[in-house]
Formats: structure tokens, C-alpha cells, sequence
């Protein structure tokens, strides 16, 4: 199994799922493109602006804060860190990216959808992650995945680290 992933490797790998997404929704028109907090806002920002580029569009951005519709929200402790969703777009009627860093049991994805049915109803929702580790406990699946990853054990993570947020691209297996 291959554990590490360069910067050469991350900007390849958001190219290609950038052209995939680009080739099916083409034909969509407008399209909101909404990232969850916080990896997922930065995944979200350079896809759209390569669909952007390819000529996709008009594109609305957004970020999702996805803390308080999490099932497990006792569990991050007594005062979980709450972020602002920024959607200043209308996201009813339309087509809807929606973007993570990594899928692994499906329970953050659970919570988006949650926290954007309280925002609107757009007319599709598909989803797209950089790196899917398998292990799901919900039925979701990604429709753009940018690396997949099956054989990683259930006691390692696997790590995004994203110039916006980390000062670097990459992506590691490693031990919890």
C-alpha cells in the first residue's frame, strides 16, 4: 500500500477529478459548488476554478460548517469549535457539488446533507472527495473520487494537508 502522496501527486489528482466532473456536468448550466469545513472548502475552491477555467459555469461557491448536525457531537467535547457556513447563493433548483477531503464512514457526509436540506433543496447533490478509505458505516458513496484507497487498516488515518491550511500538499497514511 502506498502511503504517501506529494504535492506533484495531490494537484494531479484535483486535475483529473476537475476534468471528469467537468465532462458530466458540462451540460448542468449554473452549478453551486459547496465545500465542508475545512479541507473540503479548499478541494471545493480548486475544483471550481478549473470547471471554472474549462469554461463550467456560472459557478456559486460555498462553505459548509457541518459541527452542529454531527452525530457524534459529544464526543468532540464541551465546547466544539463552530465555524460560519458561508452559502450566499441560492442552492434550491440547482445542481449541487458537494466537497470533502476524505470519505471514510459516511457520518460528515451524513451531516451536510442534513445541514443543507435546512438551506434548500437543490435539484441534485453529487459528491466529490479527494481520497475514499472505504470502512462506511452509512450508504453513501462518492460519484468523483480522486484516490482511492482500499486497504487502509481501521487504525490509521489518512491525512490531507493542504497549502491553504497546512503549507503543503499532501496526502499520508499513518498510524492513529
Amino acid at each position: 500500500m502506498r502511503t504517501e502522496f506529494d504535492a506533484g501527486d495531490v494537484s494531479r489528482i484535483v486535475k483529473e477529478m476537475a476534468l471528469r466532473i467537468a465532462g458530466d456536468l458540462a451540460s448542468a448550466g449554473a452549478l453551486n459548488v459547496i465545500g465542508i469545513r475545512t479541507r473540503g472548502e479548499v478541494v471545493a475552491a480548486r475544483l471550481a476554478d478549473l470547471m471554472a477555467s474549462a469554461g463550467i459555469g456560472p459557478i456559486g461557491r460555498g462553505v459548509l460548517d457541518i459541527t452542529m448536525y454531527r452525530d457524534d457531537l459529544s464526543e468532540i467535547g464541551p465546547t466544539p469549535l463552530v465555524r460560519p457556513t458561508n452559502i450566499h447563493v441560492d442552492i434550491s433548483g440547482r445542481p449541487l457539488l458537494l466537497v470533502d477531503d476524505v470519505l471514510f464512514t459516511g457520518r460528515s457526509v451524513r451531516a451536510a446533507l442534513n445541514a443543507l436540506g435546512d438551506l434548500g433543496r437543490p435539484s441534485v447533490i453529487r459528491l466529490a472527495v479527494l481520497a475514499d478509505r472505504g470502512g462506511r458505516e452509512l450508504p453513501i458513496q462518492a460519484d468523483y473520487v480522486g484516490l482511492k484507497l482500499n486497504d487502509v487498516p481501521v487504525d490509521y488515518r489518512v491525512n490531507v494537508r493542504l497549502t491553504e491550511t497546512d503549507g503543503r500538499d499532501q496526502i499520508l497514511v499513518e498510524p492513529r
